[in-house]
């Protein structure tokens, strides 16, 4: 496995957010983690990423163990998060948040592959490297959130909410994007979404996640089909 989470255990105060939570996440995969609002799904990837520490379990990354590093040091060692709502910085250019994200790259030349595969995978940026980024539409900010996450050369992308605010035509092209990352840059990614749908059909692997414990995984065909998820989240695909 690229990474582990062991029996994560992470709590607010008195209230406890995640209880005993594992997931695993192999090289190449897509992961999506379901659940309602407030089962602990941002708090799981906050964790990951260094932002929350957790009262006990562990988080392994390629045979190290991670569950204390600093966040920056985390990114350096290959898994960026494209937090929820986006998080762009609206005053500034295209070019300047893309910047920023590779700001912990060291070497030129890698920084001008990861510059040139970015604007590769998202050409609309290209045309709007020069434009303040507070000035796009919501699906071209969650580009650019995702160009900026992959400036930081990731083995590991975890993903907040990708869909949060985008319109019903503007989500599959998001995903389609989401999708080229994992297959052509082989970069795996962990998915927390509320659009339980979109995101067992774009995993290979799921986790639902209910008061912050992990009620049921598996292939994501297989939890999609779970009478249990169909009624929770999908009840409306039918309808």
């Amino acid at each position: 496995m690229l990474m582990r989470v062991s029996r994560l255990s992470v709590a607010y105060g008195p209230v406890k957010a995640l209880d005993d939570v594992s997931i695993e996440v192999g090289a190449g995969e897509i992961v999506s983690i379901i659940g309602a609002n407030g089962a602990g799904k941002s708090t799981l990837l906050k964790t990951v990423a260094g932002i929350l520490k957790p009262l006990s379990g562990a988080i392994v990354f390629k045979e190290r163990d991670i569950t204390r590093e600093r966040p920056d040091r985390i990114v350096k060692q290959g898994i960026c998060m494209v937090p929820e709502g986006r998080r762009i910085f609206p005053d500034l250019t295209v070019k300047e948040n893309l910047e920023l994200g590779g700001h912990a790259v060291r070497g030129r030349a890698l920084k001008r592959a990861l510059w040139s595969m970015v604007l590769d995978t998202f050409p609309r940026m290209k045309e709007r490297l020069a434009q303040h980024a507070g000035t796009l539409s919501g699906g071209e900010q969650q580009m650019l959130a995702l160009g900026r996450a992959l400036m930081g050369n990731p083995e590991v992308l975890l993903l907040d909410e990708p869909s949060m605010g985008l319109s019903p035509l503007i989500t599959p092209e998001i995903f389609s994007f989401i999708k080229t990352i994992n297959a052509e840059k082989h970069i795996s990614i962990v998915l927390v979404e509320q659009n339980a749908p979109m995101a067992l059909d774009y995993s290979n692997r799921a986790y639902v996640l209910e008061t912050g414990r992990v009620v049921l995984e598996g292939p994501s065909g297989e939890v999609k089909c779970n009478p249990a998820v169909v009624d929770a989240y999908l009840g409306l695909e039918g309808e």
